[in-house]
């Protein structure tokens, strides 16, 4: 699906009348003989299309006067493929907001970091998705209330502060207005399952298909004893937020994604949800990467046999980028306890009553400081960790979601021992390009071989570029077809 498909009305009739889930979150359907706006998928009969009108985001429809639907819920769509497959200012934004900048830095602190003017910031976002880096913030701080007030006891005082509203007064009138319900009848109509004292229970969704093999199998294979572990069908991780720290427990689910949370200040709630949601890839588009990577005859098969591969990604990106170097040149089993060593001598501690979590990973400034004679690992290799860890400390390096990634791609490529497999499986997993691709990695090499299609890495590239923009995707197929435990979901 093409950029701004709110436009094509055509096309959205077409997606509203089939009830086509795929569309959830690329656009919102506003109707404007109810005052309603909803989902493409909305179970309800279609409304007439001279009655219907398309925006690019929840927080346009909002802005232009119209109120969620009860029914399906547009406000918990999965968020639009578009910010996670592109590279420039709107989407950077987009990622950015997701990640809560705007509740803690104001709009001043977005356009800091990504370089720009509130001005020119505002009138792009305006442009593509109607609606400015505040009604977007706004939308956001909505449904995160929306969680909270259906799924704790909290009083609706913390919820408006959790949520990021300055007064209890701007909270009911914002739940009043998008919801048009008080936040106490919203409450009353919630289902009240029982759940873990203290734990947040949501459901993350996502566009189906979603293959959990590879996705949970990588997680759980490479896991961080202390930091992540696979327990009782679950994925769990120690979480580093901007206000403390969180544990998230991940179980896939036919239709969703179970994600329980416990924070030690709620006002992470939506950072957290944000990076579940990027570590796991639930934003994605799994038709349309299948689709185009079907095209290769020697690929369809891989796809048609386990569709809805997803990239797994992270929650951290300097944490990975400082395990990346920790994995040059040796087996998986090496670099897990590598990086076990690290989180047990410089980690912070955390209490986990439910499992086995005992630190967070350890921040970049905490591994700038330690003796690098206290690595076991080549001299070469030390430079490398130390000079990483050392620009991430100060700054020098940035790898967060906001980041250009050819500039962060430069930058990495001028360190002592950063060679292409590193940046790329960085850019993959860290960066998020999902056209980052690993031709010199031995295990593509030896699928390709197995496949017929060429192994010299020169050749593979030349062979790939049909299957651009997707070739993270790729190397998700065609690492799944060796017996590697990333490959399959733990039993």
């Amino acid at each position: 699906m093409q950029k701004g498909m709110h436009t094509e009305t055509e096309a959205c009739v077409r997606a509203v009348q089939a009830k086509d889930a795929r569309f959830d979150g690329w656009f919102y359907t506003a109707v404007l003989t109810t005052g309603i706006y909803c989902r493409p998928s909305c179970p309800v009969v279609a409304p007439k299309p001279q009655n219907m009108v398309f925006h690019p985001s929840a927080a346009a429809c909002q802005q232009a006067g119209f109120r969620a639907c009860k029914r399906c819920r547009p406000d918990a769509s999965p968020g639009s493929p578009e910010w996670n497959q592109r590279a420039d200012l709107v989407a950077r934004a987009m990622r950015l907001i997701a990640d809560g900048v705007v509740d803690r830095e104001g709009v001043p602190g977005l356009a800091a970091r990504l370089g720009y003017s509130t001005r020119q910031i505002e009138r792009q976002l305006l442009a593509e998705l109607g609606a400015g880096p505040l009604a977007l913030a706004r939308a956001q701080r909505a449904q995160t209330a929306r969680l909270l007030i259906e799924t704790t006891p909290l009083p609706m005082a913390e919820i408006a502060f959790a949520a990021g509203f300055s007064s209890i007064r701007t909270f009911n009138d914002t739940v009043r207005e998008v919801f048009a319900l008080a936040p106490s009848e919203l409450r009353a109509r919630a289902p009240r399952p029982g759940q873990t004292p203290g734990a947040l229970a949501l459901r993350l969704p996502f566009r189906a298909p979603l293959n959990p093999d590879n996705l949970f199998g990588h997680l759980a294979a490479t896991a961080v004893p202390g930091v992540e572990e696979w327990r009782d069908g679950a994925y769990r991780r120690t979480l580093r937020l901007p206000y403390g720290h969180g544990i998230v427990s991940l179980t896939p689910k036919p239709d969703h994604i179970a994600c329980r949370l416990t924070l030690s200040d709620l006002r992470d709630l939506t950072v957290a949800i944000s990076r579940c949601r990027r570590m796991l890839d639930l934003d994605a588009d799994p038709v349309a990467v299948d689709e185009q990577l079907s095209t290769d005859p020697l690929l369809a098969p891989l796809v048609a046999k386990a569709p809805g591969r997803r990239v797994p990604r992270t929650v951290d990106e300097a944490e990975f980028a400082v395990r990346a170097v920790l994995g040059q040149q040796v087996s998986t089993a090496a670099a897990r306890t590598h990086a076990a060593r690290l989180v047990t001598a410089h980690g912070e501690p955390v209490d986990d009553p439910e499992g086995g979590l005992t630190h967070l990973f350890p921040a970049p400034e905490a591994l700038a400081a330690l003796d690098p004679e206290s690595l076991a690992m080549p001299r070469t290799r030390r430079t490398t960790f130390t000079t990483l860890v050392g620009q991430l400390a100060d700054g020098s390096l940035h790898l967060g979601v906001e980041s250009d990634w050819a500039q962060a791609r430069a930058r990495l490529l001028a360190l002592p021992g950063f060679g292409p497999w590193t940046v790329d499986v960085i850019a993959m997993r860290a960066l998020g390009d999902p056209d980052a691709f690993l031709p010199t990695d031995l295990g593509i090499r030896r699928a390709a071989g197995e496949l017929g299609l060429p192994s010299t890495p020169a050749a593979l590239t030349a062979r790939a570029a049909a299957w651009r923009p997707w070739r993270a995707y790729a190397v998700q197929y065609l690492w799944a077809t060796d017996s590697h435990p990333i490959n399959f979901l733990p039993v």
